[in-house]
């Protein structure tokens, strides 16, 4: 609805109160309950939202270095806005809507707000004059588990709701039919229409696919989408995780983007060209040795958790390498050429465990990237199994080796800003910092006695 058009639907109508959220650094949705008076007001004045809010880690903890957000800000409210294009109902909900918000072009923290970032990088596609169309691919695993009974078990061992593996299982869909067919139907209603949902293979392992939509509604679609199965499952007595890598017995859980670039009409897909080798076009060409030149240096982009990397292993269907195939699932991009419509560029490298914004964003700018300096694909694409390869670059082995490397690199500057670039850079660090300075049931299993 237009603006005025919506507050007399609010005014008209049993709403009295309206949710809305705001991403944060690791991908979260923050938000709130306002009431619908407070809403109008919000959405013909904007509203004031904590700067903590990219001040703090995954489990509420402050970062220990200042920067536009710390404890020297004193934690002031910054001016946030409410996009009035991702409203949505939600069926178990049907009188309270549900937006999504970032913050002010004018506001410091816009600089480093993941959902600004992604505007920004796809204005610059517009003026270019191309239209990205994005979609994301999950993978997750469901528990027979309570946020209670996982801390009274600290966490371990989890209990899958399915055991055994079992891909492409229609048996394991009927099992759970109440959860899959509600997941499915509410997504639908809500604006997150699915393509595709089946098991996957693990215990308890799921994998969906999100319907494409232009850059910042797949992405919007993409977070939300994670929020509310995480909700669906609360309501079926399930934990689902969105974790990269589990457990060492299974396969981690991926979040694959699928992306193609169209003429500003949306009419043409210029990433396909019949007269070309497997139908793969000059500017998809550039598009692709671009985002292959900047895989290294946008890493934690994509893998943004220590345990991000535990998915990088031989045999585990997660990419190892600086590398491109045509319909290759070992390689970090795996080119689908299936006809004009569907031809695109799958990025096989993020995990679950992924901030939506910050990687398609890091997807379109490193493609665009290659466009404008007309990078040339010297990657031959990998016939047969990468991970058999003993040449090509390798992926960094660990969080704190895709710092280094992305602070080497001046791309996330060049393509980001430098605010959200040092911002970025040390919340990573402080990730990785967490880590470290933990003892692990690994560790105790291995030293304790024998040591």
């Amino acid at each position: 609805m237009e603006r005025d058009e919506l507050i007399q639907y609010i005014r008209s109508s049993k709403v009295n109160k309206v949710k809305y959220g705001i991403t944060d650094i690791d991908g979260i949705l923050r938000g709130k309950i306002i009431s619908a008076e407070k809403f109008l007001k919000a959405i013909r004045n904007g509203f004031g939202f904590c700067n903590v809010i990219f001040g703090w880690d995954s489990n509420d903890e402050i970062y220990s270095r200042e920067g536009l957000t710390g404890w020297h800000t004193g934690y002031p409210d910054s001016d946030a806005a409410i996009d009035l294009d991702t409203g949505r109902l939600i069926p178990r909900e049907p009188d309270t809507p549900f937006y999504l918000a970032d913050f002010e072009p004018s506001e410091q923290l816009s600089a480093i707000c993941p959902r600004s970032l992604l505007k920004r990088v796809a204005m610059k596609a517009e003026t270019m004059g191309i239209n990205p169309v994005f979609a994301a691919e999950y993978e997750w695993t469901n528990f027979a588990e309570s946020h209670q009974s996982l801390r009274e078990k600290n966490f371990l061992p989890p209990d899958p709701v399915s055991p055994g593996m079992f891909g492409y299982s229609m048996l394991r869909l009927s099992n759970y039919s109440a959860f899959f067919n509600s997941l499915f139907d509410e997504l639908q209603s809500a604006r997150i229409p699915l393509a595709a949902l089946h098991t996957e293979t693990g215990e308890g392992a799921c994998e969906a696919s999100i319907e494409p939509a232009t850059i910042l509604e797949a992405a919007d679609r993409a977070v939300l989408f994670k929020h509310f199965v995480k909700e669906l499952a609360y309501k079926n007595g399930m934990i689902a995780s969105f974790m990269a890598k589990w457990s060492e017995d299974f396969p981690g859980n991926g979040a694959h983007i699928h992306q193609s670039l169209w003429d500003a009409d949306r009419k043409k897909n210029l990433f396909y060209d019949p007269d070309e080798p497997d139908s793969i076009s000059r500017i998809m060409k550039q598009y692709l040795a671009g985002q292959l030149h900047c895989l290294p240096s946008l890493l934690p982009m994509y893998a943004p958790t220590v345990n991000s990397f535990k998915r990088f292993r031989e045999g585990s269907w997660a990419s190892t390498t600086v590398s491109w195939g045509v319909d290759n699932r070992t390689t970090a991009f795996r080119v689908i050429h299936a006809s004009q419509k569907e031809m695109r560029i799958e990025n096989r490298v993020p995990g679950s465990d992924l901030n939506p914004y910050l990687a398609m964003a890091a997807s379109l700018a490193s493609g665009l990237y290659g466009i404008e300096n007309k990078l040339e694909l010297n990657i031959p694409p990998t016939k047969g199994n990468e991970y058999e390869k003993v040449e090509g670059i390798r992926l960094p082995g660990n969080l704190r080796e895709a710092i280094r490397e992305m602070k080497r690199s001046e791309l996330p500057s060049l393509f980001f800003g430098w605010e959200f670039a040092d911002h970025f850079i040390a919340s990573r660090e402080w990730e990785a910092e967490q880590s470290e300075k933990a003892v692990t049931d690994w560790e105790r299993r291995r030293y304790f006695e024998i040591i």
